[in-house]
């Protein structure tokens, strides 16, 4: 077993934690540690139950599996469109690129529905019946583009990115994965991910976990805190009830 140095920095926090947990486990200050080593920040992504090691990796692998977001074209001045600097939502034609806005129309979602249903240029139909299709956004950017003082002279088709979770539209990838941040993930300790059963856990981070885990990286934490005078009595506690467990 290789001796585990715990450089004062990572003694501070790890000291701070034993005083404020009351009865801390050994496992859960091991899991502490590994936390404040490695700088995890674990992130629950809350609609398929799958826990994931950080932020960055949970959109590194969305983004490699093409279910983060998607370029898509939008119609802008092919027909009038209601839209104000006071306009916080708006409900897009794809094939029109006809806009209604959640202040300037009494019932938007409804209209969107009736606009595509009767619109000439919807083309795309399942078993007969025209495609109720349509775009929703949420992003200014996007909204000022059909705002009446920015209308270009003909119409243009400009490439946006929409949310593959939601569906919204935004003007930029960037955008699409702030939302994601903000509305998709949350974020967890590792305590908490190890005790949890409710929950998947990312094959890579299972792995991570399960590497941290073994035994002898255990058993040299439990020595290295054996040399700190305030840690010693967390240890003799661990080994007692080890001992009594046995």
């Amino acid at each position: 077993m290789s001796k585990l140095a715990l450089s004062l920095d990572a003694q501070k926090p790890l000291k701070a934690f034993l005083a404020t947990v009351k009865h801390p486990s050994l496992i859960s200050a091991y899991l502490y540690y590994v936390a404040q080593k490695f700088a995890l920040s674990p992130v629950l992504f809350i609609r398929d139950k799958v826990i994931y090691q950080s932020v960055e990796d949970a959109i590194k692998i969305f983004e490699c599996v093409g279910k983060l977001w998607r370029e898509t074209e939008i119609k802008i001045g092919y027909v009038t469109s209601s839209v104000d600097d006071l306009t916080k939502k708006i409900y897009i034609c794809p094939f029109t690129g006809k806009v209604f806005g959640d202040n300037t129309h009494p019932n938007p979602q409804d209209a969107i529905y009736e606009w595509v249903a009767h619109c000439k240029e919807n083309t795309e139909r399942i078993g007969g019946l025209k495609v109720k299709r349509f775009f929703i956004s949420d992003d200014q950017k996007v909204i000022q583009e059909y705002a009446s003082k920015n209308k270009p002279k003909a119409p243009i088709t400009k490439i946006v990115f929409s949310s593959a979770l939601n569906g919204k539209l935004f003007h930029a990838k960037e955008s699409v994965i702030e939302d994601f941040r903000e509305n998709y993930l949350k974020p967890m300790s590792l305590v908490e991910v190890q005790n949890q059963s409710r929950y998947q856990i990312e094959e890579g981070f299972m792995n991570f976990i399960e590497k941290q885990l073994a035994d002898d990286k255990i058993a040299a934490f439990v020595e290295a805190l054996s040399e700190i005078p305030e840690c010693l009595p967390h240890v003799e506690r661990w080994l007692s009830e080890a001992g009594s467990e046995g």
